[in-house]
């Protein structure tokens, strides 16, 4: 079993070495600051495509624990010349991101982070929506957790301020505002027919937000909100009935549709199981380990079908699309069920075939590109997605590398 942990380790590694990190810093763009915002599934950058700022967060958090890694020694020097790069380059490539998100996406004038950019850097899209907040403190606490720069710490807490203060009401976090924070309609995060007043979404990426943000700073504030979300969480959205968490909700948490989302679920098992995990509160990680112990099982017995996960189930119609932030949170979070209960192998073999579906039919093989968004249950890749625009990043799959190289150096070094 140790022998089959590290192989898919180290296949991970190679992947998001010679893979996922070139691809991204073909990206850069060093007139403008940034990375382009769009390739076409034919393989096209469209240099003249907006940026958004969560994509921009996403790379940035993204090539900052990259070199985390590298300074854990998880990555060597050698491993990264290997592929024609230097362990400075990925630190380049993580200063170069910070500063476009601090001179670029950050709203000097009303605060916040605007939706997205023009090519230029200029904004496009100055909504000012609570997820995309939550994505940057995200960034910047792991830029923080890696450089030590205190400014980056002051921006997200500037950020955790102004999300405390003017995206919140009595009863939890709103979502979409207008560029000076007058609440506007939530088009951005509602899907499937419905117009949501407040999301799972948003609350699960402002919590694993605030823990990355919490990890780094200890902040009494800081946790007190994670409590009070991880209340959230067990109280409101989480349907113990149905064992899962529901989706979109009134302005009161009353959920709205009967949807299941797969990838969320299984997400959110495991970034709970961290988050509680970092806040340290025996009581907390008791009362949220059935919860996520549940979501695992459910998902398990729902969603996998051997080798890879379905979608979601709306209205009791599943979507077997196969789509590539599902697969790689599926990963994880199978084998964190397995960490959490070493008798339920079942996750463990879960994890592997996952993995197995990645390298198969979500990787996309051809040169130059990346991961497929979408495929269908066979495997076959839709030709409508695009391999990168504003919500496609390496977010999910390459901390899906990171996440199983950490968890994997337990068992190496046992």
């Amino acid at each position: 079993m140790k022998t089959e942990i590290q192989k898919m380790s180290d296949e991970m590694k190679e992947h998001l070495l010679g893979n996922i990190v070139p691809f991204w810093r073909n990206l850069r763009d060093d007139d403008n600051g940034g990375w382009y915002g769009y390739m076409s599934y034919g393989l096209e950058v469209d240099k003249n495509a907006v940026k958004g700022c969560i994509l921009n967060s996403r790379i940035t958090w993204f090539f900052a624990n990259v070199a985390l890694c590298i300074r854990e020694g998880l990555i060597s020097e050698d491993d990264c010349t290997a592929h024609g790069y230097t362990a400075e380059d990925v630190r380049k490539e993580a200063k170069h991101g910070y500063q476009f998100l601090k001179n670029n996406c950050l709203d000097k004038e009303n605060g916040g982070i605007y939706w997205s950019l023009y090519a230029d850097g200029t904004p496009e899209d100055t909504t000012k929506h609570t997820y995309n907040q939550a994505f940057c403190i995200y960034a910047l606490s792991s830029y923080y957790e890696m450089f030590g720069d205190e400014e980056a710490l002051d921006i997200a807490f500037r950020l955790f301020s102004l999300i405390e203060e003017k995206c919140t009401d009595s009863v939890g976090y709103l979502e979409a505002f207008t560029v000076d924070f007058k609440p506007e309609s939530n088009e951005k995060l509602s899907e499937n027919g419905v117009m949501a007043a407040k999301t799972m979404n948003t609350l699960l990426h402002v919590f694993e937000a605030y823990t990355q943000l919490y990890k780094v700073s200890k902040d009494k504030k800081v946790e007190e909100k994670l409590k009070w979300i991880l209340d959230t969480f067990a109280e409101k959205l989480y349907n113990a009935e149905k064992h899962r968490q529901d989706v979109f909700f009134d302005e009161n948490y009353n959920s709205i549709i009967d949807l299941h989302s797969y990838g969320h679920d299984i997400e959110t098992a495991w970034l709970i199981d961290r988050g509680t995990e970092i806040l340290g509160d025996r009581e907390y990680e008791k009362k949220l380990s059935v919860i996520t112990k549940d979501l695992t099982a459910q998902i398990y017995k729902t969603a996998f079908n051997g080798h890879s996960l379905a979608n979601e189930c709306e209205r009791g119609v599943v979507n077997t699309h196969r789509i590539w932030w599902v697969q790689a949170e599926a990963v994880i979070g199978f084998f964190n069920g397995w960490q959490k209960d070493n008798s339920k192998n079942e996750y463990l073999d879960a994890a592997m075939s996952q993995w197995e579906f990645i390298k198969e039919f979500v990787v996309d093989k051809r040169n130059g590109s990346e991961w497929f968004w979408e495929v269908d249950e066979e495997g076959k890749p839709h030709p409508d997605r695009p391999i990168v625009e504003p919500w496609k990043c390496p977010y999910h799959n390459g901390r899906m590398c990171m996440e199983i190289m950490i968890r994997a150096k337990i068992y190496k070094d046992t």
